[in-house]
């Protein structure tokens, strides 16, 4: 189920979708007709970040993180989770009626949403990401691909370019996610749509108290060892200031069950996303994290001996303002007030009765 409503998100309700896993076992084309912004670099510079943006997370050491994971031998094994959010949003690109015959994929990975489209329905595909090894190691898709090494904080192209502009699992580590927003905003043509999934606040809930109990026992304090995401009440707010419409905002959990918290902690790393905000702590005692995978067992664990995780994804989808896209009535301009919609039950009676 989804929701579609002009109305602001406070007045939305949200629904969840609890899936359970388990880990799985181990295991060019021109570019023609695009504009490009003239930018020395499409990749900012070593820990640089918008001028109004809080500078929260290290972008330098988030592309070595992706870059490393994305050279493993054994990479695939870690594709699990933005493999199934790629094919989500790609369910949701399908339930829009219409061809796009040019589509963005902002910190694209290793083209986990491309690989589950075809050419009937995109027409040619760009995909942007931070990390080069993540370009040159992408999957295999039937769709045309065009591989762009950039920043999603600075977007090399010009306005009104794609008919699609989508996201997986990526906004999330940018320092001004506003300003992404207003990028994709731009980049799009009129009447063109935004498609979006990052992890929510209460992504790895499980991994947090368990670090941060261990560690107040243990050292007397913790720090942040899990990073900041952004909450869902904000997000529709964010969506409607950068300038998108219409917009759709839903949320579901997946939840995957590992051997132990240590296993957990190995498919993050293979995943790229290892904690980097300037904040996080260096290094934890081996006292301190042997407690914290004991107290996460004893709080959480199945009784199969597994430690659930539990993945929190927001999905939104956003439209570029256009002549043609339906509007709401113009206020004051209704004829039936909402205190007569109580008699209608009354008045369809009455007119069986008298026929």
């Amino acid at each position: 189920m989804r929701l579609q409503t002009a109305l602001p998100l406070e007045m939305l309700r949200l629904t969840r979708f609890p899936t359970r896993w388990r880990r799985p076992p181990a295991a060019g084309v021109p570019a023609k007709n695009v504009g490009f912004r003239k930018v020395a670099s499409g990749v900012s510079s070593l820990g640089s970040a918008s001028p109004r943006s809080l500078n929260i997370f290290d972008r330098d050491l988030k592309r070595k993180q992706k870059n490393w994971a994305a050279r493993q031998p054994e990479r695939i094994k870690f594709d699990y989770l933005k493999e199934e959010v790629g094919s989500r949003i790609a369910d949701r690109i399908y339930d829009i009626a219409r061809d796009f015959p040019l589509a963005l994929d902002v910190g694209c990975g290793r083209g986990y949403i491309a690989q589950h489209l075809n050419k009937e329905t995109v027409g040619k595909f760009f995909q942007t990401d931070i990390a080069e090894n993540a370009l040159k190691n992408a999957l295999e898709m039937e769709i045309p691909t065009v591989s762009v090494l950039a920043d999603e904080e600075f977007l090399p192209f010009r306005e009104n370019i794609f008919d699609l502009v989508v996201s997986s699992l990526s906004l999330h580590w940018v320092n001004d996610l506003p300003r992404a927003l207003e990028q994709i905003h731009c980049v799009l043509k009129p009447d063109g749509v935004f498609i979006g999934a990052l992890f929510g606040g209460d992504t790895l809930y499980e991994l947090r108290c368990s670090l941060q109990l261990a560690e107040t026992e243990r050292e007397g304090g913790f720090s942040p060892h899990v990073s900041p995401f952004t909450a869902v009440n904000d997000l529709g707010h964010l969506l409607g200031r950068a300038g998108f419409n219409t917009l759709t905002v839903d949320t579901d959990e997946i939840q995957v069950n590992y051997p132990g918290m240590f296993e957990l902690m190995e498919d993050l790393q293979g995943m790229g996303e290892s904690n980097c905000a300037w904040n996080r702590k260096a290094l934890l005692h081996r006292d301190t994290m042997l407690a914290a995978a004991a107290v996460y067992r004893e709080m959480y664990g199945n009784e199969d001996g597994s430690v659930p995780a539990t993945y929190q994804i927001y999905y939104m989808i956003g439209w570029k303002y256009h002549d043609s896209q339906a509007r709401p009535a113009k206020r004051g301009s209704a004829t039936v007030s909402f205190g007569e919609l109580g008699k209608i039950n009354d008045l369809m009676s009455q007119g069986k009765k008298s026929q």
